[in-house]
């Protein structure tokens, strides 16, 4: 491995993970500066290096990791001021493995293509934990060419790597994963919020849901949250979850294609940041919709029941 040099971009709450296990396979590895210091030191006390621009990584890795925010964030990491593009030498390939939108993913891959440089897009499946154990799941949009090169430091995260297409697929392919599970979390919060109308409980609601045939992981996760007042059950914040709604419904606009449950669950999501709930967790929206219902939160149904 010691002879393809990969820098990380991004080693915050799922990054930290990826880039320990891409060290752990022997790759040689750059990582840059983060707001939080701590994942950072952890990772150069364990042999990488540190950088202070994009623009350093890229004159002189072979490969880019981003696991950043979403789309404007990409864009400012290539294009700003110290951006990778002001380095990047053709034979670079770039792994985006942020949930972005999958019409600039196709653009940047087709105008960095022009320069010799591999636009990939490998959005991940799992959580922080899964990625300290090298067991994510990516979705991979790649050519041919590019894929035999990404694979293996992919392989370094994810234990399960389904190639979907070319580039753009991967991140269509997260997005539509993505309205899956929070689409699943407004249906959720909304059934609650009708049983409670009547004294169907949480309890009982989940009595009959779990084990049957409409149980999941998702649903287990969310009901951490609904039945135990867990905030952490799911780390993934209503403004993140908005932003992806709203890729998910540009990229229905952008296809033409009728798309009336997306935008219910996005408007549902931008109503609950407006109200001021972006920084809680997805499972927390079963509250909006609580109070939107009249009905008790979960954290009223706590303190009542003390």
């Amino acid at each position: 491995m010691g002879d393809v040099r990969v820098g990380f971009i991004g080693v915050g709450l799922m990054g930290h993970g990826m880039a320990k296990n891409i060290l752990a396979k022997g790759f040689p590895l750059s990582v840059m500066g983060h707001r939080n210091r701590a994942p950072v030191e952890d990772l150069v006390a364990k042999g990488a290096r540190e950088v202070k621009s994009p623009a350093e990584m890229a004159a002189d890795c072979d490969v880019i990791v981003l696991c950043v925010t979403g789309a404007p964030q990409v864009e400012a990491v290539l294009r700003g001021e110290s951006g990778i593009l002001a380095t990047a030498k053709a034979g670079l390939h770039i792994i985006d493995t942020s949930t972005s939108e999958p019409t600039l993913t196709i653009a940047l891959a087709a105008e960095l293509a022009g320069r010799g440089i591999a636009f990939c897009d490998a959005p991940l499946g799992g959580t922080p934990v899964q990625a300290e154990s090298g067991a994510l799941s990516a979705m991979v949009g790649a050519d041919d060419a590019a894929f035999a090169v990404i694979e293996p430091v992919i392989g370094a995260f994810a234990s399960r790597i389904v190639r979907v297409g070319a580039p753009g697929a991967g991140h269509t392919m997260k997005l539509l994963n993505n309205f899956l599970s929070l689409g699943y979390a407004a249906i959720y919060s909304e059934a609650l919020a009708i049983g409670a109308k009547v004294g169907v409980t949480a309890q009982v609601f989940d009595s009959v849901i779990r084990g049957g045939r409409m149980d999941c992981g998702f649903y287990q996760t969310f009901m951490g949250y609904a039945l135990d007042g867990d905030v952490n059950a799911h780390r993934f914040t209503i403004a993140n979850a908005h932003k992806d709604m709203r890729y998910v419904t540009n990229l229905a606009t952008n296809t033409g294609a009728a798309a009336f449950l997306s935008a219910t669950v996005k408007n549902l999501y931008a109503t609950a940041e407006g109200l001021g709930s972006g920084s809680k967790n997805v499972p927390q929206i079963a509250d909006v919709v609580a109070q939107m219902n009249g009905v008790p939160t979960v954290e009223e149904r706590k303190k009542a029941a003390e």
